[in-house]
């Protein structure tokens, strides 16, 4: 694995570390490689229960590596970051995150797909994608509308308006929200540690069972949202927005 990956086993419990502090563990194409790898692996091997995906007690992820991504651009479902995707949608062992700091684009849209979420209070969410000319991604142009209503998924998908981890707790897409980011990995490890002492096919049968009525639904969505998103980054309003996001930074 890449030094911008790293892995960490405890036990039973297998750790993705986002390591890349210079850039805000801003994730590049070699990283969602790696990430999909670890997933697969640990979702084969039968000493993993449980998985844990954190960044560091000051920052998740502030999404996609712009100037990676516009490298080479995905151009279909077979792109490493949609391989990361199905993934981790397809992971059957337990998947927890613990977030802090900023948590931008993808750094969200992965949470409404992990089982179990521990956020610092001041951590900050966005998902800004028609800001730079795109669309959502990862299902939540499905997921969030559900979960929030119509009104507060388009404050958050149309406007890219960010979000609080407080309020990612008392909206539902974070399972607790801790006073620090110290604290949110602590109760994320606590919990996943937790999983060591249930009966696996139990956890596993149970998750399938959560997952199932909207899983087919859920990667239409996906595939759906990824194929207008690889369109859009060829759009003019796009390269523009793109463009200006990279020399501002």
């Amino acid at each position: 694995m890449t030094n911008a990956i790293q892995l960490e086993r405890e036990r039973g419990l297998l750790t993705l570390r986002l390591n890349r502090p210079d850039k805000k563990n801003a994730l590049t194409r070699a990283m969602y490689s790696h990430l999909a790898e670890a997933l697969e692996q640990a979702d084969r091997d039968p000493e993993i229960n449980a998985v844990l995906i954190t960044g560091s007690a000051e920052c998740f992820t502030a999404g996609n590596d712009i100037a990676d991504f516009l490298m080479q651009p995905p151009t279909s479902l077979d792109s490493p970051v949609f391989h990361f995707m199905l993934s981790l949608l397809e992971c059957r062992k337990p998947v927890i995150a613990a977030v802090a700091g900023a948590a931008v684009g993808i750094g969200t849209t992965m949470l409404l797909h992990c089982d179990l979420v521990y956020i610092s209070a001041d951590a900050r969410l966005r998902m800004p994608f028609v800001n730079l000319g795109l669309c959502p991604e990862f299902g939540s142009s499905l997921i969030l509308p559900r979960l929030l209503g119509q009104a507060k998924a388009a404050q958050l998908l149309l406007l890219g308006e960010g979000f609080s981890g407080e309020q990612a707790a008392a909206w539902g897409i974070a399972t607790e929200a801790l006073d620090s980011g110290e604290a949110a990995l602590a109760k994320a490890r606590e919990m996943a540690l937790r999983f060591e002492k249930l009966p696996p096919e139990a956890v596993r049968i149970s998750k399938q069972l959560m997952k199932a009525p909207d899983r087919e639904q859920l990667r239409k969505a996906i595939e759906e949202e990824g194929t207008l998103f690889t369109q859009r980054l060829r759009s003019p309003e796009a390269i523009a927005a793109l463009s200006g996001f990279i020399n501002r930074h």
